[in-house]
């Protein structure tokens, strides 16, 4: 993939050696946050297996970068493994701790459906950890993801209930992804 370039970052293909700071960035996530409903966070090896498992899939997986540095990551998933499911895929977006507000969440989005409309795929699911994640839910509806539901309490991470929040949006070469 050529790199997408907006004003504060610059988007590309991940690449082996950006997984430690990956997994900085998502072990954030898993040991403070409510976002991902993982428990222990991964080596950067096992997120470089997941990564491995993801381009064989033909799926993207994406990194920012602001001044040399990577400062989020983004990839499509296959949303469940029956084959039926087979072209719909699922987002999932993380921006460094400290460095939201910055546009780095917005170029990661933006850049992983234009990809993945240019793909197989029709329709991409949002499964956002926390109905309380305002940004993650913004993000998405600005991207045009309609709100489909809400799982309540379907997990149980650092002593309470949390809910899920699925938003969704058609794929295509012709999908419009306005800024």
């Amino acid at each position: 993939m050529a790199p997408h370039n907006t004003a504060r970052s610059l988007v590309r293909d991940a690449a082996t050696g950006d997984f430690d700071a990956i997994a900085r960035i998502y072990s954030h996530y898993v040991e403070n946050a409510l976002a991902t409903f993982e428990e222990i966070a991964p080596s950067a090896d096992d997120l470089r297996a997941r990564h491995a498992a993801i381009a064989a899939a033909g799926l993207p997986y994406l990194v920012a970068e602001l001044d040399g540095a990577v400062a989020g990551y983004a990839y499509a998933s296959p949303y469940r493994p029956r084959s039926a499911y087979r072209h719909t895929i699922e987002d999932s977006v993380y921006v460094a701790n400290g460095m939201g507000g910055r546009g780095i969440g917005l170029a990661l989005l933006t850049a992983l459906i234009e990809r993945c409309g240019r793909g197989p795929w029709r329709q991409m699911i949002a499964v956002i950890g926390n109905s309380g994640n305002a940004g993650s839910i913004a993000l998405h509806a600005r991207l045009g993801f309609e709100h489909v539901g809400v799982l309540r309490d379907v997990g149980f991470k650092h002593g309470r209930w949390v809910d899920t929040v699925l938003m969704q949006r058609a794929l295509d070469a012709s999908s419009d992804v306005a800024a």
